[in-house]
């Protein structure tokens, strides 16, 4: 909807949600949401606006008159919430975006989460540092590393001046610092910063959870560039061990034992539909799109190699089976698992045979409750 900036209030200005300068459009939906141009409206839309156009409209609209404080003091509260969830929503879509290569996408969800970050917290606190990650991460990307710098700086300032800051937030700063350094070139203190990355994630993690694998990945990435292969092998195959740990657990956890199956079977409605519908990756978005990418990478990384193991096709096929398997994927699960039989084929080791007939089994079991 086209709008006048002539017939604004006196003193009101309203300004485009991307680039903050006078906006001509305003959204139809919600309102409340202006831009410059039918351009940044559509980028807008696209990265978050249609996501979060609803609750825009209940955050910006003007404050009711209220007659108690009560009314007043709960409003705040509920306003305050909503803004803390719309913080957490654009910064996991914003992420997700990244690893799905859509930099220029996350762009204006990583800005409204900044921007109400802002908003809740204060403009030099320590919550507003994963925004600025993901905005730093997303300038790589695009190639505009000077502007990346600026969003690191302010994160790496910000981190230095909280003593208390926790080792999750130092690990995403340090990884997005290595990203930063291999982009230009600099492996040397690339590979500096993915090991203090790796540190802080095995403080607060483990040394053996996927959130610590990432520094592993993005490492042997590195030595891959540099043409150092053993090394970098070796850091893959530790990625693929954890990931491959992660999801047999997650599946274990979460199938039906023989004994649930017949309790179902005996039931008087008979069995139920979708026995293995509860399961889940027990990841949000952004870890989902940071297993696919991560586990396809290292996938087409050992199709390629000449001279791979064999074992080391089959257990990231494998993984990436159990992967889409957890997504309800059955078809890609079933197509991986195939791959990983065929490549085990070489492998002298039963026990890792037998895991993946008992895969196939339950994909199997699973395509015919769909």
């Amino acid at each position: 909807m086209d709008i006048n900036p002539l017939a604004n209030p006196k003193g009101v200005k309203l300004l485009c949600e991307l680039c903050q300068m006078p906006a001509f459009i305003q959204c139809q939906f919600c309102k409340v949401t202006y831009y410059c141009c039918i351009e940044h409206q559509k980028a807008d839309w696209v990265g978050i606006h249609e996501k979060i156009c609803d609750k825009l409209a209940f955050l910006r609209q003007p404050t009711p008159f209220l007659p108690s404080r009560e009314e007043r003091e709960k409003r705040m509260r509920q306003i305050a919430i909503k803004k803390i969830e719309l913080i957490e929503m654009t910064r996991t879509l914003a992420q997700k975006m990244l690893f799905e290569g859509k930099h220029e996408e996350s762009v204006p969800a990583a800005m409204q989460s900044l921007r109400y970050a802002i908003d809740v917290y204060g403009v030099a606190t320590i919550e507003l540092v994963p925004s600025y990650l993901i905005l730093g991460e997303a300038s790589i990307g695009l190639g505009k590393l000077a502007q990346a710098e600026e969003y690191l700086a302010k994160a790496d300032w910000t981190v230095l001046k909280t003593p208390d800051c926790p080792r999750a937030i130092k690990s995403k700063l340090y990884r997005n610092l290595g990203l930063l350094n291999a982009a230009k070139g600099e492996f040397h203190d690339a590979l500096t910063c993915f090991a203090d990355d790796i540190y802080h994630a095995s403080e607060e993690f483990g040394t053996d959870d996927i959130r610590t694998a990432g520094g592993y990945f993005h490492m042997a990435n590195v030595f891959f560039r540099q043409g150092k292969m053993d090394v970098a092998d070796s850091l893959y195959r530790q990625v693929i061990d954890i990931w491959h740990e992660h999801l047999a657990d997650v599946i274990k956890a979460r199938t039906p034992s023989e004994e649930e199956e017949a309790m179902s079977r005996t039931r008087v409605l008979g069995p139920v539909k979708g026995m293995f519908d509860d399961i889940s990756s027990g990841m949000d978005e952004a870890q989902e799109a940071e297993a696919i990418q991560i586990l396809n990478s290292i996938h087409d990384i050992r199709e390629h190699q000449t001279n791979r193991r064999p074992e080391d096709l089959a257990q990231t096929c494998h993984a990436l089976a159990m992967l889409y398997f957890v997504f309800h994927d059955i078809k890609r699960a079933k197509e991986y698992g195939r791959k990983a039989i065929v490549a085990s084929d070489e492998v002298k080791d039963d026990d890792f045979s037998k895991s993946l007939v008992e895969f196939m089994k339950l994909c199997e079991k699973q395509g015919t409750q769909i």
